[in-house]
């Protein structure tokens, strides 16, 4: 086994094994400053698998899942934090009005609205309108698989219907909110911004609406949209279509590969093979990082699609793609809050982060790491290796849970140059790529906190939930005010004993032993960092297991600037409070687009201490879960990113 360990992660991997679009921009090589002769994280020994050359051939050969998701309706939140996200992204939700959303559509397949048109990337004249349409439905449908809500899978049912209405007009099965006039355009190599990247969110919450909602028009309407796009793509070479992913390609062939796994239909994976960037996964697979240049989250999505195409062909190349990709990117371009980009780009080599903030401060756009969780999810389903849930739950508690307040609002980038503050966007003149993808994300909130195989359950995040498993007559309900509380506690409900595993994560940052109790009584069961505290008994109706997580504070240094560190407490990333000056309202609100408006630089603290014994100079304050510097020339106050909204913050220091 080969081990990556960089900033806290630390994942045992084989050889050749670990390690929607949502920005639409193309960035190029010539745009990034330096050598464009990016590093490569580690040659390796090259795969026997081939790279991708000529016509890509498709067989049906579905690979079996070491470890399997609950469904969403076998899950519910309860209170605490993540509760209070989801509920603050169904209050966006119904603030939605379905005309609106609907305008652009009606407009564009000459049928009459009188709606007030949306603004920011949703106006009637944005090459991207309707692209946040699709992640509304897919959002209505996660929310009511996830909570029940019945007025989501209403208003999801309706758009449904009126696409429907908007496709018939439009007829071939072409649906979207814009001519095919811009399809002609991105054959001819001509300027346009996206138009398979929008078709495939369409695509994708239709797909939702059908799996999550039963809701059987949404097939039928999706299935022409992919008929269109076989018939589009099929019309050009391929030479030609490469030329056309090179230019655009949204990450159309996730949902091309899903509808292939749900309908058995052969002819949607050829279609979404045509969508096979080989310039971009012919290096990924030959285990070589030639990512420098690249716009970020136009390409995760790709990988995305390459791990579904690996589960139901069996076709190792695609394994290797998003096996490498994850590791190169959460190895070595990941920042502390497990976030990933800057100014939408990965600008330098791999293990230059420290440079690459001095090149922009538009660090960490929100879909990336969106979809780096959906690509992490992906892969943990493969191995069942628990330490991948490192770096999920260190996304979800530093990148995600953060990014949206009371309103709903979420954010487009997430800063971590020093001196940065939260911008959320508008209720109805922003529509980002991360508007759309934060309000898929906090209504599926519940959907990897528990997995299972034949033996048991696996429960991989601390979060106040309940689990039913009608199959096995088993309930399980977690109560924990996690993160502010170092543990959680299980409670079984069981119609009659059962017999199965329960396996508890067992974070890498656990400071000392997880110490379990069982009914009670103190357990000698263990387990190390970074792996499954097992407990396999006969289950019995209120069965309490009781599990400590003690925390500590640590550090974590840039790879390339040992004395600039960022301060944790176990999972937690902690910001330093620097106060409002120069902060106004339209600095923390963002207008139609995601630009970062500039505020007056202010003093950022250096420290003189130990980089080490973190505790001989960083001190519990009087609020739980806050801490204070000590003995430094300006001593500042920290505390949990995820709760720092409203001021300026640092998260990495230099410490000398």
């Amino acid at each position: 086994m080969a081990n990556l360990t960089r900033r806290g992660f630390a994942f045992g991997m084989a050889a050749t094994a670990l390690a929607a679009q949502e920005t639409p921009h193309e960035i190029t090589a010539a745009s990034v400053p330096g050598d464009p002769a990016a590093p490569r994280v580690s040659e390796g020994t090259l795969p026997a698998h081939l790279p991708f050359e000529g016509q890509i051939e498709f067989k049906r050969n579905d690979v079996p899942l070491k470890v399997q998701p609950f469904p969403m309706t076998h899950v519910r939140l309860l209170p605490g934090v993540f509760q209070q996200a989801q509920e603050a992204n169904r209050k966006f939700l119904y603030e939605q009005t379905p005309d609106r959303l609907l305008h652009v559509f009606r407009l564009n397949a000459g049928l009459a609205s009188s709606a007030a048109p949306l603004g920011g990337w949703e106006k009637p004249d944005c090459e991207l309108r309707g692209h946040f349409v699709g992640h509304y439905l897919s959002a209505c449908a996660l929310g009511y698989s996830s909570s029940g809500d019945k007025e989501l899978k209403a208003r999801g049912d309706f758009l449904v219907a009126e696409l429907a209405k908007c496709q018939q007009h439009l007829q071939g099965g072409y649906l979207s909110a814009f001519p095919t006039e811009y399809f002609d355009r991105l054959a001819a190599r001509q300027k346009v911004w996206a138009p398979f990247y929008t078709v495939h969110k369409i695509m994708a919450g239709m797909l939702d609406m059908h799996q999550h909602c039963g809701n059987a028009q949404a097939l039928t309407v999706l299935n022409g949209m992919a008929e269109w796009a076989g018939g589009w793509s099929g019309a050009l070479s391929e030479a030609q279509m490469q030329m056309v992913l090179d230019t655009e390609y949204g990450g159309i062939g996730e949902t091309l590969y899903n509808l292939t796994a749900f309908t058995g239909d052969a002819r949607y994976a050829k279609t979404a093979d045509r969508f096979t960037k080989k310039r971009f996964f012919n290096p990924l697979a030959l285990r070589r990082d030639e990512l420098r240049g690249l716009h970020v989250n136009t390409h995760i999505p790709q990988v995305i699609a390459a791990a579904q195409r690996y589960e139901i062909s069996d076709d190792r190349r695609f394994r290797d793609v998003a096996e490498y990709f994850w590791q190169a990117v959460v190895g070595t371009r990941t920042y502390v809050t497990a976030g990933t980009s800057n100014n939408e780009g990965w600008l330098v080599g791999p293990n230059q982060l420290a440079a690459e903030l001095t090149l922009g401060d538009a660090t960490n756009e929100c879909c990336c790491s969106y979809n780096m969780l959906k690509l992490t999810r992906k892969l943990y389903q493969w191995t069942g290796d628990p330490r991948l849930f490192d770096y999920y739950e260190r996304a979800l508690l530093n990148h995600r849970l953060g990014t949206i307040n009371d309103e709903g609002q979420t954010q487009y980038y997430l800063g971590v140059v020093p001196g940065s503050w939260r911008a959320f966007a508008t209720k109805f003149d922003s529509f980002w790529c991360c508007t759309g993808t934060g309000t898929e994300e906090y209504a599926k909130l519940n959907d990897s906190i528990y997995f299972h195989d034949q033996e048991g359950i696996y429960v991989n995040l601390f979060i106040a939930s309940e689990l039913n498993w009608p199959e096995r007559g088993f309930s399980l309900r977690q109560q924990t005010a996690f993160p502010d509380q170092a543990g959680t506690v299980f409670t079984v409900d069981a119609a009659e004993p059962v017999h199965l595993t329960l396996r508890v994560r067992v974070p890498a940052w656990v400071a000392a032993n997880a110490a379990v109790k069982i009914n009670g009584k103190q357990n000698d069961v263990t387990a190390a960092p970074g792996s499954y505290l097992a407990i396999a008994r006969v289950w019995n109706k209120g069965d309490r297991v009781e599990i400590a997580l003690p925390m500590a504070l640590h550090s974590e240094a840039m790879p390339d600037d040992q004395s600039l560190r960022a301060i944790l407490y176990g999972p937690l990333v902690l910001a330093g409070k620097l106060g409002r000056d120069g902060l106004t309202r339209d600095l923390q609100l963002g207008p139609e687009g995601p630009e970062l408006k500039k505020a007056t630089p202010i003093q950022i603290p250096e420290f003189s201490a130990s980089q080490k014994r973190l505790d001989e100079w960083i001190k519990p304050a009087d609020q739980p879960m806050t801490f204070q510097t000590s003995g430094q020339k300006m001593d500042v106050s920290m505390q949990p990113f995820f709760r720092l909204n409203d001021e300026r913050y640092s998260l990495y220091w230099r410490v000398t």
